[in-house]
This record gives C-alpha cells, sequence and structure tokens, in this order.
C-alpha cells in the first residue's frame, strides 16, 4: 500500500488478470507486482500480492460418517493435482442430506468457505453435464452424481468442470469452474438455530456471545415480552412472537425454519438450558416423526445454545451470596410436573438443608404448593431463616425484599416473582449497604483450625 500511495505503480500478473477488472485503475508501474491466479504461488512469486478470484467450486459426497480426514486428505490431493490454490474456492457444495455430515462440515471449516446445499433434484438437472453419470447413485440419492453435480451447480449455468470426480473407498469431489468471479452463491445454506438464553433482560447482564447470536440471526422467534427486552438489538430483524402457552409451537417453528437454510435465534429468559426452551427443543430432535418430531431437514440443521444469567443467579447476586454453599433450583408449576413429584422434591430439599430457588411459585390458579413448601420447610430449619423475593430482576420495575421463612406470605409473591430460601446456615446481615443474605462455606473452620 505504501508503494502504491508513493506512486510506484503496479503491474498485473497471472492467468486470471483479466479477472481483476477493479485494479485496472490503478497507476501502472514497476513497483509492486499483483499476482491474478488460481495456482498456487511459487517461490519466485512470494513478494507478490495475490489476488485469488473467486471462481473455483468444490462439490463432495460421502457415505454416512466417513472419516473427516480422509475426505479433506482426497480434496487437497485433488486440488494439488489440478493445480488450483485452496485460496481461490468460492464455495463447497453438496447434496442437502449431508448437511450434518461431519466430513462435510470439518471439510468446509477447514478451508474457510461457505457450504452450500442442493437438493437432489436440482443436482439432477446437471446430469446432461457430468463426465461421470452413475444409475447407482442416482437410485441411491435420487440424482446420478453428487460431486461433479454440485461443483457444476455452483458454478452456474456457464460454467463446467475444472476436474471431474475423484474418489477414496469413502468420499468423492469434483472442481467446477464459472467463467467469472462468482458473487451470488447458488443452492442453500445449512440452517442454524442458537437457543439464547438473555438473561432476566437487563441489556448489560446479557453475554457478549448471546448478543453476538442474536446480532448475526435473520429471524427472532420467542414469547414477544422476551423479544421486546431486547431493544434496539431486534431492530430491523424478522420476529415471529408466541404466547404464553405455545411452547412447543414456537421451538417447532424455530427448527423447522432453521431447516429450510435460516439463521434462527430463539429468545429465552435467563439461561434457555434452564426451566426454558432449551430441554424442548433437544426433545423434539429426538422424538421420532410419528411421535410429532421435526422433519429430517430441521434435524440436519446446527444447533447451539449460549449460556445465560439464570434468575437464581441474579437473585443471588443482588442478596449478597445466599448460594455460597449447597443449593438445588425447584419449579412449583404442576402444570407439567405431577404434584406429588414436587412435593418428593421439597421434603428431600427440606432434609438436605439445600439452599432453594423457588421459580414458577404461583400462578393464578395455582396458590397452595408455596405454603406447602414453606410449611415442610419450617419442619428442618428455624423459623428466622432468611427468605428473599425477588421479582422482575433486572427491570426498572425490580423489587427485592426480604423476609423470614415464618413471615413468608404467598400473596407477596407473583409468577415474575424468584423465591430464595435460605439454609439452616444461612444469614441475613445489616451491612453498610443494607441487608446481605449469604450462606457461608465453612471457611471459618478451616481458620479455627478444625479442618485437617
Amino acid at each position: 500500500m505504501a508503494a502504491l500511495l508513493a506512486g510506484d505503480g503496479a503491474r498485473i500478473l497471472g492467468e486470471a488478470a483479466a479477472d481483476a477488472t477493479w485494479l485496472a485503475d490503478l497507476p501502472q508501474g514497476d513497483g509492486v507486482a499483483i499476482m491474478a491466479s488460481i495456482k498456487p504461488v511459487d517461490d519466485q512469486q512470494a513478494d507478490a500480492l495475490v489476488f485469488r478470484p473467486l471462481k473455483v467450486t468444490l462439490g463432495v459426497g460421502c457415505a454416512r460418517n466417513c472419516p473427516p480426514n480422509e475426505l479433506a486428505d482426497l480434496v487437497r490431493a485433488a486440488l494439488a493435482n489440478a493445480n488450483v490454490a485452496p485460496s481461490a474456492l468460492a464455495a463447497i457444495g453438496t447434496l442437502d442430506l449431508k448437511a450434518d455430515e461431519p466430513a462435510v462440515l470439518d471439510v468446509a471449516r477447514q478451508f474457510g468457505v461457505p457450504l452450500r446445499l442442493f437438493t437432489a433434484a436440482e443436482l439432477e438437472a446437471e446430469a446432461h453435464r457430468l463426465e461421470n453419470p452413475s444409475d447407482v447413485v442416482f437410485a441411491e440419492v435420487g440424482c446420478r452424481g453428487v460431486s461433479e453435480g454440485a461443483a457444476l451447480a455452483l458454478a452456474g449455468k456457464t460454467g463446467q468442470l475444472h476436474s471431474t470426480k475423484t474418489k477414496s473407498a469413502n468420499a468423492t469431489c469434483a472442481i467446477g469452474i464459472a467463467p467469472d468471479v462468482i458473487v451470488d452463491l447458488p443452492g442453500q445454506a445449512r440452517g442454524k438455530l442458537s437457543v439464547v438464553g438473555i438473561g432476566p433482560g437487563q441489556s448489560t447482564w446479557r453475554t457478549p456471545e448471546a448478543s453476538r447470536l442474536i446480532a448475526d440471526a435473520e429471524e427472532l422467534v420467542g414469547y414477544g415480552l422476551y423479544i421486546d427486552l431486547l431493544g434496539p438489538l431486534a431492530a430491523g430483524k424478522k420476529r415471529t412472537d408466541f404466547p404464553l402457552g405455545g411452547e412447543e409451537d414456537r421451538c417447532r417453528y424455530a427448527l423447522e425454519q432453521a431447516g429450510k437454510g435460516k439463521n434462527v435465534a430463539l429468545i429465552c429468559s435467563g439461561d434457555a438450558g434452564i426451566y426454558a426452551m432449551g430441554a424442548l427443543v433437544f426433545e423434539l430432535l429426538d422424538r421420532d416423526a410419528d411421535a410429532h418430531g421435526v422433519s429430517d431437514a430441521a434435524r440436519r440443521a446446527e444447533v447451539v445454545s449460549t449460556p445465560g444469567v439464570s434468575a437464581l443467579q441474579a437473585a443471588a447476586a443482588r442478596a449478597g451470596a445466599p448460594l455460597g454453599h449447597d443449593f438445588c433450583a425447584i419449579s412449583l408449576s404442576d402444570l407439567l410436573t405431577p404434584r406429588e413429584d414436587i412435593e418428593r422434591r421439597i421434603r428431600a430439599a427440606a432434609e438436605g438443608d439445600f439452599v432453594i430457588a423457588f421459580y414458577n411459585p404461583v400462578s393464578r390458579r395455582r396458590r397452595t404448593l408455596l405454603a406447602h413448601a414453606r410449611d415442610v420447610l419450617l419442619q428442618h430449619r428455624p423459623a428466622d431463616t432468611p427468605v428473599m423475593l425477588a421479582s422482575s430482576l433486572g427491570r426498572p420495575e425490580e423489587h427485592v425484599r426480604y423476609r423470614t421463612l415464618a413471615q413468608l406470605e404467598v400473596d407477596e409473591v407473583d409468577m415474575l416473582t424468584v423465591v430464595l430460601i435460605g439454609s439452616s446456615h444461612s444469614r441475613l446481615a445489616q451491612l453498610g449497604e443494607g441487608p446481605r443474605m449469604f450462606t457461608p462455606r465453612g471457611y471459618s473452620r478451616k481458620i479455627d483450625g478444625d479442618l485437617s
């Protein structure tokens, strides 16, 4: 750049100089050599800038569970034999049935290029241009060639095969070339579903990874309030809102949209894997199709989960350190869990002297389980055990208050409240910043020499 700005000029070299039309307006001279080529650069050209016109395509196919190294080695050998630099690849293509094939995904990652997927019908449309059509392949997947067909489909109607199909025991690949630089890639991208927990709602409690996944998404899916909490991060994006109670429809829709090749973010409050949609997403993926699962295309989409700040963590931070020793979380909603199971877990947590975070403590119709839990706990820990009630954490209407276990009243609690009940060792101390609830870990015993 310094030499060009100094006016030393440039000379465009290589067989692909005609593809470097955007370089034509550079001042001409001998100061800077720019090699425009799809070929590897040899030692004599090592001091040249290299321009790679992205017009080379790679089609791949493989047997199910093909070893990733086998396909990658086959591709490297094919590129070397064709005298094509890996950095000249515009994209890798394959049959859509291979969207979740580890070897295919690995080779796309290794070469750092987009993966594009084609249906069997789209690849069969290239049959008249194949050098090695196969009726055996057609009987298996519905097209007469995967690797050659994908290479040609990526290269476009005026593209051609640069190298015909080569194969190993479990894999095939072919190289195509387009007449011009490929700007718009044909085919479909592999879909992605990001299961995102945004924390209690405050943007500063949202992880950078969660924000990045949301920013990258084409479509946001979730309960409308949770998407609203994203504020400017959701601006300009397609959003599909679902009401409370529509959880399965919400997850199924998000998975099917990802199966169509879209990048979708499923928005949850707190941590998506804690009393949220994460478990339902994987349950739908695990169900058989005849058991109301999802389509095969949805199963082939990429699914990633990112951690979020759960309500119990947010409440604990506001309180001080009530989770400083062993704790558990129990949902008091009997909508999906039998009441007798919830009561059994309450008894076990009470007998184990755990700090307990109660999620979904009450609803309009469900008012008795929290009182039952209080009464059971009073049989196992002191009446003055500290209790924290935290509502709408991280939002302008946040409300935190403290009670003793004996003082806990159901009418003080609503659906947006997390109830943290201390163990027999938890304390509520009046400190300079106000009341602080904490559960000692036992360090005083170590200091006093009680620990061996």
